[in-house]
């Protein structure tokens, strides 16, 4: 013991002087680096800065399924969602990827980026090509930031450097009034400007900033501004006073025309190398592999990127088929018959999905196949909607709804892949398909469609071991066409706004081009819904145009011909999602035996009718922050 004790107090003596070594006190910790030796270095800066970049807030978003199908577009085939469509409420998901809605007013992210940009402003040991890229890769993040914070709030404070407490007691002078709605947007088109011509003008970089995307970033603002000028006085009492809400509408020509020439020198090809996907001769195969295509993709300017073992997303979990799935769970987002009539028809005519008894005769059109009542329309319809009969990953979509036999009767069940005997046979046959349609039955296909735009069809992706690495994209060149033809058609050139408008679509196998006098408020707005369907960009189209008290007027929709009248009409109800359900005809000896028919119908759970009310327009800044800042005034509405 004596020796025990001896070792352990020489052992201590030994530390205690060693520790008096002012050399030793005074060499650096070996783990910790000071902020001068971070931005003195390209690689450890860049850490800081993808720090940053992974804090990106994005409203819709895949990490989070509901938010980029919300507004009836879908129906959330899931029993903890089914509240959604039984009140009045419009279906929209403010909890995207950052948690609630006091989250996204997160000045704390906006201090980091001002101090992001104030250290490398001072930094002396990069290059001056790392310096500048680094700055305006830090403006890029912080007027990406204040877009998505006047998207959703209006105007707000614009605070541009880093702001200290003094502990002196008085708060005061970090408080900031809101800025003006158009104050904040000028800012926006002001830093993309600014920093366009200090970012890599290439097409292959699609994770981090360049010149494209502060481009197509300035478009989409710009055009957003230009929409609330001209849009906004169909709702006047959607405004403040002081400007924080509201723009005046003759402004409107000067937004249009800044969205209109940064989309062109996106188009010009001054930005880098873009253009539209085209690698598959199935068109609706391309536009569906658009999305999840990593390889020379030409059309995606800026994403979110997931790679595996490192940064993986859950979005096909979610919503792959039940039939097959690689998870006992799918399924979720269900496409709603609404959204799926509104791919139209190769002659460029709006028309419903032809079941007979939309038509009124009372007599179903029976079909030969399950794809077959989908032809001659839209091929976008295909890759962003998984149709009945349709295939993934190598596998058939199996949706039917029950068998119909001679007398007219439909003969059912109340599982997936349910087995009943028919009349006149003896052995049990299946009579529901195993991805459903089944009312009520959660995780199945209830509304006759299943998502299929962002859905990974990589074996795997639907293991929750495993996941996906498809990205999540934030712009690409098909919505710069259409900002364009947006643009163009507000400034009275509907024959450029064509022009534009018709490359997208001639994408889509809409080969009959779509003349001057075709181009309309109506096409317009058509054109934005069916092509970026599901990529969290219909809210705020919704709001800049107006529209919401129109579409969202709280009536139910009643009937089929309610459901698929004014089909292609900017104003058209969506205040229920309908289904869509197949059924396979049992009729041994003829010839529609093993064909199908097709009916209309609102699930039993669909018993409200979303109402838009005018506080929706912006959101409500939360209590507790104006409670800390009396300078900020609230929104109308609230």
């Amino acid at each position: 013991m004596k020796k025990i004790t001896y070792t352990i107090m020489t052992f201590l003596l030994a530390v205690s002087w060693s520790c008096n070594d002012q050399e030793f006190l005074d060499r650096p910790p070996s783990s910790l680096l000071t902020e001068d030796q971070v931005y003195a270095n390209d690689d450890v800066i860049l850490s800081v800065l993808g720090d940053l970049y992974n804090r990106y807030d994005d409203f819709g978003t895949t990490e989070n399924w509901s938010s980029i199908s919300g507004l009836n577009e879908a129906y959330w085939s899931s029993a903890g969602s089914y509240g959604a469509f039984q009140g009045s409420g419009v279906p929209f998901n403010l909890a995207t990827n950052i948690g609630n809605i006091n989250d996204f007013w997160n000045y704390g992210y906006i201090r980091d980026i001002n101090q992001f940009i104030e250290k490398i402003s001072t930094a002396d040991k990069i290059t001056q090509a790392s310096k500048d890229r680094f700055l305006a890769e830090g403006r890029f993040l912080r007027a990406s930031y204040y877009f998505e914070l006047v998207k959703r709030f209006g105007g707000v404070p614009l605070i541009l450097e880093t702001l200290t407490y003094d502990f002196s007691g008085d708060p005061s002078y970090l408080q900031f009034p809101r800025a003006k709605e158009s104050e904040v947007y000028d800012y926006v088109i002001k830093e993309a400007e600014e920093i366009k011509s200090k970012l890599p003008s290439s097409a292959s970089e699609k994770s981090r900033a360049t010149k494209g995307a502060a481009l197509a970033m300035e478009s989409r603002a710009a055009l957003y501004a230009g929409s609330l000028a001209k849009y906004g006085t169909k709702t006047p009492t959607v405004s403040l006073p002081g400007g924080e809400v509201g723009i005046s509408a003759d402004k409107a020509p000067g937004y249009y025309t800044i969205a209109l020439r940064a989309a062109k020198e996106i188009i010009s090809g001054s930005a880098g190398a873009y253009g539209l996907f085209k690698k598959k001769p199935d068109l609706s195969e391309n536009f569906a592999q658009l999305f999840y295509d990593k390889s020379n993709n030409p059309e995606v300017i800026f994403v979110e990127d997931f790679q595996l073992k490192f940064k993986t997303l859950g979005f096909t979990i979610s919503n792959q088929p039940r039939f097959g799935a690689e998870e006992e769970e799918g399924g979720r987002i269900n496409p709603s018959l609404n959204l799926v009539q509104s791919f139209e028809k190769l002659d460029n005519t709006f028309a419903p999905i032809p079941t007979g008894t939309s038509s009124g005769s009372g007599t179903p059109i029976v079909y030969d196949n399950q794809l077959d009542i989908f032809k001659g329309r839209d091929a976008r319809l295909g890759g962003t909607v998984m149709l009945p009969g349709s295939q993934f990953k190598g596998r058939t979509v199996d949706i039917f709804a029950g068998v119909r036999i001679p007398d007219g009767t439909i003969i059912s069940g109340d599982d997936r892949g349910a087995q009943k005997t028919l009349p006149g046979t003896t052995v049990p046959r299946q009579v529901v398909g195993f991805d459903g349609p089944i009312d009520g039955f959660e995780f199945t296909a209830q509304t006759g469609f299943y998502i299929r735009k962002y859905q990974d069809p990589i074996v795997g992706s639907g293991r929750r071991g495993t996941q996906s690495e498809v990205w999540f994209i934030r712009y690409r060149y098909a919505e710069v066409l259409l900002n364009a033809a947006e643009a163009s058609f507000e400034l009275g050139n509907a024959s450029e706004a064509a022009g534009y408008m018709n490359q997208v679509r001639e994408r889509a196998g809409l080969t009959k081009a779509l003349t001057p006098a075709e181009i309309t408020f109506d096409r317009i707005v058509h054109e934005r819904r069916v092509e970026l369907a599901f990529e969290g960009l219909d809210f705020f189209d919704v709001k800049r145009w107006r529209l919401g008290q129109e579409i969202f007027d709280g009536n139910p929709i009643n009937s089929v011909s309610e459901l698929t009248s004014n089909i292609g009409k900017a104003t058209k109800s969506r205040t229920q999602p309908w289904s869509l359900w197949p059924y396979k005809i049992f009729a041994p000896g003829t010839p529609n035996d093993g064909k199908w028919i097709y009916q209309e119908k609102k699930l039993s759970r669909v018993t409200g009718a979303s109402r838009w009310g005018l506080g929706l327009y912006y959101f409500g800044i939360p209590d507790d922050i104006i409670n800390n800042n009396p300078k900020l005034v609230r929104n109308p509405n609230q």
